[in-house]
Parts: C-alpha cells; sequence; structure tokens
C-alpha cells in the first residue's frame, strides 16, 4: 500500500504566506506527477498545481505567480508554497501522486488526508 500524509495549513491573514507539504511512503517504485487540489464546498476537486518527476509545473490561472510547487524526488515529497493568500484560497487542499506501485504490477493515483487553509480579510 501506499500512504501520503500531509502536513502544513492552517488560519493566516490575506497577504500572508503558507507552506504545505506531502511526504508518499509505502509499496513505491516511481512517481510521476505529483501535485495539490482544492476542493470548494458543493464543487468537483480542482487542479491547483502540478509537477512531473521532470520539473514541469502547471499552475491554475487563479495562483500563477502566488503559488509553487516543487518536490524531492528522493524522498517523494512535495510542497506547495503559497503567498499572497487572499480569502478566496479558503479551502481544503489534497496532495495526489501518480505512483507505480512496487507490490503491483500497476499505477495508481494516491491522495492525501485533506489539510484545511484559512485566509481571513
Amino acid at each position: 500500500q501506499v500512504q501520503l500524509v500531509q502536513s502544513g495549513g492552517g488560519l493566516v491573514q490575506a497577504g500572508e504566506s503558507l507552506r504545505l507539504s506531502c511526504a508518499a511512503s509505502g509499496s513505491i517504485l516511481s512517481i510521476n506527477a505529483m501535485g495539490w487540489y482544492r476542493q470548494p464546498p458543493g464543487k468537483q476537486r480542482e487542479l491547483v498545481a502540478v509537477i512531473t518527476n521532470g520539473g514541469t509545473t502547471n499552475y491554475a490561472d487563479s495562483v500563477k505567480g502566488r503559488f509553487t510547487i516543487s518536490r524531492d524526488n528522493a524522498k517523494n515529497t512535495v510542497n506547495l508554497q503559497m503567498n499572497s493568500l487572499k480569502p478566496e484560497d479558503t479551502n481544503v487542499y489534497y496532495c495526489n501522486a501518480d505512483v507505480r506501485r512496487s507490490d503491483l504490477p500497476r499505477r495508481e493515483i494516491f491522495w492525501g488526508q485533506g489539510t484545511q487553509v484559512t485566509v481571513s480579510s
């Protein structure tokens, strides 16, 4: 099995920064893309940022220039540095990983447990 454990998040004021981290462990042969998503109430989970194992990144338009995604392939971790936070960034954030498993001959998407980010105005 594979586990993704998130850390970071919390309550900040508008304009401040937060850093989210996510560590993958378990039966991992390799990880392709890793990403961060958020799910507004009553809506589908939406992409915030994604990074490939080669370092190519992609961001939602709403966070470009403010958020930075990074990863450490050796440690199987992905981070999201969030600067200039806005109240509309308030949400539960989830990390995910596209994992090639070492215990089974397949790839699977795994999700972290979710982390609340609240930005007050």
